[in-house]
C-alpha cells in the first residue's frame, strides 16, 4: 500500500511543478518575441528615405517628402501632404502584385444567396 501513496505523491509533485512552469515559459516566450518585433521595427524605422512609398499604422498610403527624427511628412496625393510621427509607419506599401493575389480569392468572388424566386413578380406554384 505504501507503494501506492509514494507513486500518487511522486506524479502529483511532477504535475505542480508542470503547473509553475508553463506560465514561466509562456512569460519567457512572450518577452522574447516582443524584443523581435521591436528590433524589427526600428531597423526599419532606421532604413526609411525620401521618395519611399510607406503604409501607415493606420493603413494611408503615400510617399515620404520629408523626414525628421520623430516627424515623417507622407504625399498622399499630388499637392496634399501630411505629417505623421515616424513611429506610425508601420512599413513599405504593397506592391500591385501582392494586392492582384488577394483579390481573386474565393471568398471574394462569392454571391449572396437568396431565399425567394429571383424574379419576385412571377409567382410559383
Amino acid at each position: 500500500m505504501s507503494s501506492l501513496v509514494a507513486a500518487a505523491s511522486s506524479s502529483g509533485g511532477s504535475s505542480s511543478l508542470l503547473i509553475f512552469a508553463l506560465p514561466l515559459l509562456l512569460i519567457g516566450w512572450m518577452f522574447f518575441t516582443q524584443r523581435r518585433r521591436s528590433k524589427e521595427s526600428r531597423t526599419m524605422q532606421s532604413s526609411l528615405g525620401i521618395g519611399d512609398e510607406v503604409t501607415t499604422t493606420s493603413g494611408l498610403f503615400g510617399r515620404i517628402t520629408e523626414l525628421d527624427d520623430n516627424v515623417a511628412t507622407l504625399e498622399v496625393s499630388p499637392g496634399v501632404t501630411i505629417r505623421f510621427n515616424r513611429r506610425a509607419i508601420a512599413g513599405p506599401a504593397p506592391t500591385v502584385a501582392e494586392s492582384s493575389a488577394t483579390a481573386g480569392s474565393p471568398v471574394a468572388a462569392r454571391e449572396p444567396e437568396t431565399d425567394g424566386p429571383s424574379d419576385p413578380t412571377r409567382l410559383t406554384d
